[in-house]
């Protein structure tokens, strides 16, 4: 495990609200940063596969299409897994 240590800048309203909400615990750091990470992984393949669609796209194989499934599959399960 990697430890980092964060610094943030908040505007107080936020700041006090996060807290409240007990969002500034690593854990719920770790939390929002596995689904953030997911949805990135999700809107690439949204945008590769709205690409691929373009006449004269750029070509995929399947086993290449398989791979990213596969990788937007694991970010899903890592975080169903977590959070329970």
């Amino acid at each position: 495990m990697t430890e980092l240590e964060l610094k943030l800048s908040l505007p107080d309203q936020i700041a006090n609200q996060a807290k409240a909400a007990g969002l500034l615990t690593s854990e719920s750091i770790e939390r929002l940063v596995r689904e953030a990470i997911r949805k990135v992984a999700a809107q690439r393949l949204i945008e590769y596969g709205k690409r691929l669609r373009e006449p004269g796209g750029p070509e995929i194989t399947e086993a290449e299409l398989e791979i990213e499934l596969k990788a937007v599959r694991a970010g899903r399960r890592g975080g169903a897994a977590r959070s329970r």
